[in-house]
């Protein structure tokens, strides 16, 4: 692991055996098989795909929230996967989350001060009541709340609001990353604008690392610096969010950004693809891609394709393809 990497993932596996039917073979979703990536200090790594495509898996096996079933994860020189809950929680601080529903991640029964002292006080952070006080009152601050609002209930504010709430805590105990699980998905198109804004000022202020995982390619082109993307457990594309947005090259990355609502004046023809996304208990041989692909030809059928890099090295594509920049 360099200096400028904050985490890296190195052949990542999360698979979920099915409950036995009769006498046959135990059944294993494969949800996340065999994935890589890097995300650097300061930096916003977006990982994108269709719903089901194991984006969320991913994200909470990285956090230790469910644990790998192979490969490792490296954080800030620590490797985390497989650690004793008393080790990892000497670590878990430097790294936090924001779910996607944010009214199911907060407690009705707690005041916003108490959700925002808990990390505080858990951590050993800030000592006394006072200096708890103020220290929520700055975390209110960063993310556009009034302190006032620190003693009301999150059924007291609106959708935006609370997730600004879920922002705060995630804060609060200083981390080095935050992993965004479709953070924004449930919002208003309005309000999803003013939280990646905000996600995108605190970033700068604190120079905070970025997992954004979301189907939304339209909003991940806001924030992010390069692009991940996923399909059936697997990466089928990784690179600079301008070449993946403006020149795709796998043929799924074509076809997904080709669905996104286009503005007055920019035209494009819609990829549809043939198909329904395969099971991930039994996903196809060769290219996982193959069965929707329409380029798709022998090769792909009986040989899985590698990452590998394209062009100038900062582009990498998992397609037998005789593909270039």
């Amino acid at each position: 692991m360099s200096q400028s990497t904050l985490l890296e993932v190195i052949s990542l596996k999360k698979h979920f055996p099915r409950p036995r039917i009769g006498f046959g073979p135990r059944e294993v979703v494969r949800a996340v098989d065999d994935v890589s990536f890097t995300v650097g200090r300061g930096e916003t790594l977006s990982i994108v795909g269709e719903s089901g495509c194991g984006k969320s898996t991913l994200g909470r096996t990285v956090l230790g929230l469910t644990p790998p079933s192979a490969g490792a994860v490296w954080f800030d020189g620590w490797r985390i996967d497989g650690l004793a809950k008393p080790q990892l929680r000497k670590i878990r601080r430097h790294f936090q989350v924001v779910f996607q529903d944010p009214m199911a991640s907060l407690s009705p029964r707690m005041r916003v001060r108490d959700i925002l002292a808990e990390p505080l006080i858990n951590f050993g952070l800030v000592k006394g009541r006072k200096a708890v006080d103020e220290r929520v009152g700055e975390l209110l601050d960063m993310v556009g709340l009034p302190r006032d609002s620190a003693m009301r209930f999150a059924h007291e504010f609106s959708g935006g609001q609370r997730q600004r709430i879920c922002i705060a805590r995630a804060l609060a105990p200083e981390p080095s990353l935050v992993v965004c699980d479709e953070a924004v998905s449930a919002l208003d198109v309005s309000v999803k604008a003013q939280i990646v804004n905000l996600l995108v000022n605190l970033q700068d202020r604190l120079n905070l690392s970025l997992l954004f995982i979301s189907h939304d390619l339209a909003i991940v082109g806001h924030l992010t610096h390069r692009i991940a993307v996923m399909y059936l457990g697997v990466m089928v594309e990784v690179g600079d969010r301008d070449l993946v947005l403006d020149r795709p090259l796998h043929p799924y990355t074509r076809a997904l950004i080709s669905s996104v609502p286009k503005t007055k004046g920019e035209t494009s023809k819609r990829i549809v693809l043939a198909g329904d996304v395969p099971s991930p208990v039994n996903p196809p041989a060769g290219c996982r891609f193959h069965t929707r692909c329409p380029k798709a030809f022998d090769r792909c059928k009986v040989e899985e394709p590698r990452l590998r890099s394209v062009g100038n090295q900062r582009r990498m594509v998992a397609c037998h393809l005789d593909i270039s920049e």
